[in-house]
């Protein structure tokens, strides 16, 4: 071949147009429309503790939102005030589109669509289970006792609770107690349930069979927002992570980006002391 056919070949070679990228698709999709919307959310104790600094995120349904950072860094704050168990000084929560931080808002409807499942549980002593779990749908959904009775049943026996029916909380384990409060919270049909610090005061031991209840939730579609120092489930089950510090949203994103490639020296120097 001569010279001159070689350097034709290697001009056209150069000239033509490089091959598009594949777009990347994106590491997370929201899966549905948002249920949640946070702006700018600011709550103060007594003028001078900052609790919660500006914090803005959306939560959307279907989503597994797991909030991750050192104690008293403002995220059970944060959690109890999407139902306004902390009422926010600054700032506004949306759910369904609604003000629910608007004075004419009707609060005991909104909370009627949001679970809350506490680290101590929060049964109620002098009542047995099954009256633990109907004791909201009826008195505030106006449901009859026997089909409160039915959801509650079918749900215990869903967590392998059902012989615990008649049972008092002092006759419970810790895992059983928060098993019960979780069902609870279902058997109000909620569009959204929060967990805050579910297993912390749990025994070891017994850590596992609350999270197996919240990944089967999970795997059902479940809408949760899940405060936790359970860095295996935050991993596992996430959808998005929202790590806090100081009252502050510092980093969002899949478990894949908060936990093997942090953007923020707070969230690496964090990351470094409990992984």
């Amino acid at each position: 071949m001569s010279d001159k056919k070689v350097i034709v070949k290697a001009v056209a070679k150069e000239a033509a147009p490089a091959a598009k990228a594949a777009p990347k698709k994106p590491l997370y999709q929201p899966k549905g429309d948002v249920l949640i919307s946070v702006k700018n959310l600011d709550k103060t104790f007594k003028e001078t503790i900052h609790a919660v600094r500006n914090v803005t995120t959306d939560i959307h349904k279907g989503e597994v939102v797991v909030l991750i950072g050192p104690s008293g860094s403002g995220k059970s704050t944060f959690l109890r005030c999407l139902n306004l168990l902390e009422v926010p000084t600054g700032g506004s929560i949306t759910m369904d589109g609604e003000d629910i931080m608007d004075k004419n808002a009707d609060l005991n409807k909104h909370r009627q669509k949001v679970g809350m499942v506490f680290q101590h549980f929060n049964l109620f002593d002098n009542l047995n289970v099954i009256q633990n779990m109907t004791i909201a749908p009826v008195k505030l959904k106006g449901e009859s006792e026997a089909a409160a009775s039915q959801r509650a049943m079918n749900l215990l026996d869903r967590v392998g609770l059902a012989d615990r029916a008649e049972a008092y909380p002092s006759q419970l384990s810790g895992g059983q107690k928060q098993r019960i409060a979780i069902v609870r919270a279902l058997c109000m049909q909620p569009e959204v349930i929060l967990f805050d610090e579910p297993t912390s005061a749990l025994d070891p031991e017994m850590v596992g069979e609350v999270l197996d209840v919240m990944k089967q939730l999970a795997a059902e579609g479940m809408t949760m927002v899940v405060v936790t120092h359970e860095m295996g489930f935050a991993r596992e089950v996430a959808d998005r992570v929202l790590f806090m510090a100081d009252g502050a949203l510092i980093e969002e994103g899949t478990p894949e980006e908060i936990f093997d490639n942090p953007k923020s020296d707070r969230l690496k120097d964090f990351l470094s002391k409990i992984l």
